[in-house]
């Protein structure tokens, strides 16, 4: 818009481009109701009117525009290249099938009461500011834009708010820009992808007939708009390109993006030794874990050459069946790559160095919501990677289930809008409109660091699994798809066609194709190996060593009193003051270290050790019950201040992040940036342990079998507050039971603590351990009403020579040891509810309290022990809150069992078996506990 530079005289704004068109749709609305537009709009035209200087003519074709009827015209055909713009893909030719009607009548010129004599009178550069130069008048710039908006290829940005990214996005769809140079070479090479993407589907289909492969015929044009982003991303700085993707069509992009060598998938579907056939040139990593996966599950990591300059990392992430789900891991894995742990302070990003690509299915996007769950992390400060490229794989088909039955939207796509993601259309058989496709989400994603869909719309040539027939449940899809020529030949004569190429010449591609093929299939080894159960390797099956954890007294001082200096200005809230305050005397005499202080007092000795370390979860900053308080705020002036992040002893980042409320997603996040960052000690912290559920598919499936699976390692710790404290079944359990049933082959620890100690000494083990081959995932059951419990503080000395004990004991049971003939086991907080009252008993001599501290590796040495101790032992009780079908008791039970003679008898104490954790009410819950502990410690 232009102004006036000064003087009274006032004249109209002048608007251009843009501007333009969406002032004269304002204008619209103004004239069929001057109420419908914001105050200032509405003062400006009944001031100005129209938003055209009635005197002004154009200089091309040197019109006049004082007539109202003109005016009129004009604003009608604004409308309607923006009707064209926002909706075109509703004409578009995206459906290979040519199964959807395509909506032409939209834009025909009578609905807006127009034309073409109307529009050859208006200029191009009036309505379509971006056009080539030889687009004159409104009428060729109308059938430019539906050129543009309506072939294969159409766009949806509309929904994007920001008028700068909208404008730009606007200027590249219709300057040209985007066109490639199609020139020959590109095209032939575009004819031999495609041609190599289908021949290795045949090739599977002919030679191990009904084997669940997953095809990606119909789709094929993804492998060569994965390449072109692979090859735009490394040209604008890429490092780490992670890809994501469900089973279909991923044996195709292991083959041909990853190159993982034919003769090792042939391998996988012949049962043959394939150990050999890994290239020696050490370019591919493939890791085994010893019970492993199917092969469309597999992952893999190729390095590859740049302009011969620098090395790329380009990573297949490991997926299980759940598809959506690997989404956040491989965003942890880009945001891991992204970071500069290796100075104190928060990490330093640079989104540039890595890039995810995330591949979809277009039942599953809109179906699964951990799909919007990780969308949102995209412009969260602790998740955000500088823009995501999404791709959705579209069959057009779930399984069986037609879109109609899968979705409530139009396209697969629409969950995006909400989150202001440009969404380009692409029909897959048109392997140039797919190359345009990735040109445009390369330039958006570098430009604003965002994330960019692609919707690939092609169709699935066999059934879901080549096993089933399709014409059963879908055989109107089905006959247009038998009755549907192949990528290969429709490309191939239109090269033919363009005299581009000879027919003999696109033989000789497919001739050659076929022969490497069925050469790497000679290649591979005739014999079956013999079906061989495997075992973890001793790295895993071995305890962790000893690791010293101990910190001296004066190195936990000076980092005390770093902790509690802050910059004079700053002003913490009075309330907390006093709170922080008490610690400055809880390393002096007879000082007692509570929880909080313990894992500040961790995590400052392991950021001195050099370990970077991350914290996320919903309330992680402050911690869900104000325990924490990392991140503290000045009262008056809202400013943060983190001593963790000013240690002066500090070797490495910190980095804590209060996430959204998801736990799937966030898991995931942070499961994979451990993954991909080994030597980070990475948190995750639940607001309360039984929300963990929410993310049960990323214990199930990755955490806990991880490793087994793929061979992936990982040394993740996740905090579940845990403990009963009457605020019913929601907030109580982290359902401890849930990762026990999921414990073998030291796949994790266990552990539920009852001291501030053990807590810092777990900590630092895990820190320590994450470079070794013993490293693995850490689950502790997090304390509750216990944060501020004084029996959980532990003094000084248990952190200065200290270390972690699987089991702690009660003291006065050790002095005379003939007399216990009750040994109570337990583990968390019904520990100290059982000492408080043990501590009350008049004659406790016949009891003795254990604390089972660390459940998983279960103790058995430990146990074995303490119990040969007392020679007249009669019972052993295991004691706990949670009902007899949740908790530890159906894991402890058999293997406590194990340990004792016939003559000792073992008993549960703690609720019944129920269905739900707890009670809903704290009176109830009071009594219900008070029992527990009474019948605990009631000798007959």
């Amino acid at each position: 818009m232009e102004k006036p530079s000064g003087g009274t005289v006032s004249y109209q704004p002048k608007f251009y481009g843009p501007n333009l068109g969406l002032v004269m749709e304002l204008y619209e609305q103004y004239v069929q109701d001057p109420n419908s537009v914001d105050e200032e709009m509405k003062k400006h035209f009944d001031q100005w009117g129209p938003p055209i200087d009635h005197q002004e003519q154009t200089s091309t074709n040197h019109l006049s525009l004082q007539s109202e009827v003109q005016v009129e015209k004009i604003i009608a055909a604004v409308t309607l290249v923006n009707k064209i713009r926002a909706y075109g893909h509703l004409a578009a030719d995206i459906y290979p099938l040519k199964d959807h009607k395509r909506e032409y009548d939209l834009f025909e010129l009578s609905r807006f009461n127009l034309t073409k004599e109307d529009l050859v009178k208006i200029p191009a550069s009036l309505i379509c500011p971006d056009a080539p130069k030889h687009v004159f008048n409104g009428f060729e710039a109308v059938q430019y834009l539906k050129d543009i908006y309506m072939k294969t290829i159409a766009f949806e940005y509309y929904h994007v708010n920001d008028i700068k990214e909208k404008n730009w996005l606007q200027a590249k769809v219709e300057s040209g820009s985007l066109k490639p140079a199609c020139h020959k070479e590109l095209k032939k090479k575009l004819l031999k992808r495609v041609i190599e993407v289908e021949e290795f589907e045949s090739f599977l289909h002919r030679t191990y007939v009904g084997q669940k492969r997953f095809s990606i015929e119909g789709l094929d044009a993804m492998v060569p708009l994965i390449d072109e982003i692979i090859s735009k991303s490394v040209i604008n700085g890429a490092q780490n390109i992670n890809i994501g993707m469900a089973h279909r069509g991923r044996l195709n992009v292991l083959a041909h993006v990853l190159e993982k060598p034919y003769e090792m998938i042939f391998s996988e579907f012949q049962h043959a030794p394939n150990k050999q056939l890994v290239p020696s040139e050490g370019s591919i990593g493939i890791s085994f874990g010893w019970t492993g996966d199917v092969k469309y599950h597999l992952g893999l990591d190729r390095q590859i050459k740049a302009n011969n300059v620098s090395n790329v990392r380009l990573t297949l992430a490991n997926n299980p069946s759940h598809l959506e789900f690997v989404g956040a891991v491989v965003e942890g894995f880009t945001r891991a790559s992204q970071d500069d742990r290796t100075k104190p302070g928060f990490p330093e990003e640079d989104s540039n160095k890595s890039l995810a690509i995330l591949i979809h299915g277009d039942a599953a996007f809109p179906g699964q919501g951990i799909v919007s769950e990780t969308l949102n992390l995209t412009g969260l400060k602790g998740y955000r990677t500088g823009g995501t490229i999404h791709i959705i794989a579209n069959n057009t088909i779930g399984f069986t289930t037609e879109s109609s039955d899968s979705r409530s939207t139009r396209y697969a796509s629409d969950l995006a809008k909400g989150f202001e993601i440009p969404i380009i259309h692409v029909n897959a058989d048109d392997p140039e409109a797919c190359i345009k496709a990735a040109k445009l989400a390369c330039e958006y994603r570098a430009k604003f660091k965002k994330d960019f869909l692609i919707d690939l719309i092609g169709y699935r040539r066999y059934g879901h699994n080549e096993m089933d027939e399709p014409m059963t449940t879908n055989p109107l899809m089905y006959k247009l798809i038998h009755e549907h020529p192949t990528i290969t030949k429709l490309y191939g004569e239109k090269l033919v066609t363009e005299n581009i190429m000879q027919e003999t010449e696109v033989q000789a591609i497919k001739d050659e194709v076929i022969g490497k093929l069925k050469e790497a299939h000679e290649r591979v080894p005739k014999q079956h190996e013999d079906p061989i159960i495997t075992n973890p390797p001793n790295s895993v099956e071995r305890q962790l060593p000893q690791i010293n954890t101990a910190v001296s007294i004066e190195q936990l001082k000076h980092i005390n009193n770093e902790l509690l200096s802050y910059p004079p200005p700053f002003q913490i809230f009075d309330k907390l003051g006093k709170v922080l305050k008490r610690r400055n005397d809880a390393l002096e005499g007879n000082g007692k270290i509570d929880w909080s202080l313990a894992e500040t007092l961790a995590f400052a000795t392991i950021l001195e050790d050099g370990t970077p370390i991350r914290l996320s979860g919903q309330d992680s900053e402050r911690g869900t019950f104000a325990h924490r308080n990392i991140i503290l705020h000045d009262y008056q002036t809202g400013e943060q201040y983190s001593p963790l992040h000013t240690l002066s002893t500090a070797k490495a980042s910190f980095a804590v992040h209060n996430s959204p409320l998801s736990e799937g997603s966030v898991l995931g996040f942070e499961y994979g940036y451990n993954v991909h960052a080994p030597e980070t000690l990475v948190l995750w912290e639940a607001q309360f342990g039984d929300f963990a559920n929410a993310a049960q598919v990323m214990f199930d499936q990755f955490i806990a079998a991880g490793r087994a699976k793929w061979g992936q390692k990982s040394g993740l710790v996740m905090l579940l507050p845990h403990g009963y404290e009457g605020q019913g079944p929601e907030h109580s359990s982290a359902r401890l039971e849930r990762f026990l049933i999921l414990a073998a082959e030291n796949n994790w620890t266990v552990a539920n603590l009852s001291s501030s100690a053990q807590y810092f000494h777990i900590l630092r083990r895990q820190a320590a351990i994450l470079k070794k081959e013993e490293v693995r995932p850490l689950v502790i059951m997090t304390p509750k009403s216990l944060l501020r419990n004084p029996d959980v503080a532990s003094n000084s000395l248990e952190f200065s020579d200290g270390a972690f004990q699987s089991i702690l004991e009660v003291e006065d049971g050790l002095e005379n040891q003939k007399a216990v003939t009750r040994l109570v086991l337990s583990t968390g907080k019904v520990s100290i509810d059982l000492y408080k009252a043990y501590q009350n008993l008049e004659n406790a001599n016949a009891i003795h309290l254990a604390r089972v501290e660390e459940i998983y590796p279960f103790p058995e040495e430990r146990l074995a022990e303490i119990i040969q101790r007392f020679p007249h032992l009669k019972e052993i009780v295991w004691v706990q809150e949670e009902p007899k079908n949740m908790g530890a008791w159906s894991f402890m039970e058999p293997r406590i069992r194990k340990l004792i003679p016939n003559s000792v008898s073992l008993q549960y104490v703690g609720r019944r078996r129920r269905s739900s954790p707890a009670e809903g009410d704290p009176n109830v819950h009071r009594k219900d506990q008070a029992r527990i502990v009474n019948e605990a410690l009631t000798m007959e």
